[in-house]
């Protein structure tokens, strides 16, 4: 298992956009159609399809999940600027199974979640309020 990405939602998307690729040096690159507005920032040159190989050899999969805050015509904050989740990326096949297996056994709810643009699998698991887990494998 091996840390996958980190999504920041942020009422000042353009900002956290300009200073993650400006400053940090990351990428902006593809990302599902998803219904709240934000960016996929890719590291290395990164950033083609998920699980291609980018500049220097690099994984092709973004590192940052930059999400909007607000949505256009509604209040603003409508959810708090924050870290929103951390993921980790499991193999698919038997480490995959086994983390279905873990789950059961200690009885913990998930949601699964498909993302066909990149031939993913997710899953979420909620620790607590505020607090979520994303585990993330290939699509079978």
């Amino acid at each position: 298992m091996q840390l996958d990405h980190v999504t920041l939602v942020t009422p000042d998307l353009e900002g956290a956009r300009r200073f993650f690729c400006d400053v940090a040096g990351l990428e902006n690159g593809p990302r599902p159609p998803f219904s709240v507005g934000g960016y996929w920032l890719y590291s290395n040159g990164a950033t083609g399809a998920t699980g291609a190989t980018g500049a220097n050899g690099a994984d092709a999969r973004p590192i940052v999940h930059l999400v909007e805050s607000t949505m256009p015509g509604a209040r603003p904050a409508r959810v708090a600027p924050r870290f929103d989740h951390v993921a980790l990326r499991v193999a698919p096949g038997d480490e995959w199974q086994a983390l279905l297996a873990r789950l059961a056994a200690h009885d913990l709810p998930y949601q699964l979640a498909d993302v066909p643009l990149s031939g993913e699998r997710q899953l979420f698991v909620a620790l607590a309020p505020g607090v979520v887990v994303e585990f993330v494998t290939a699509a079978s």
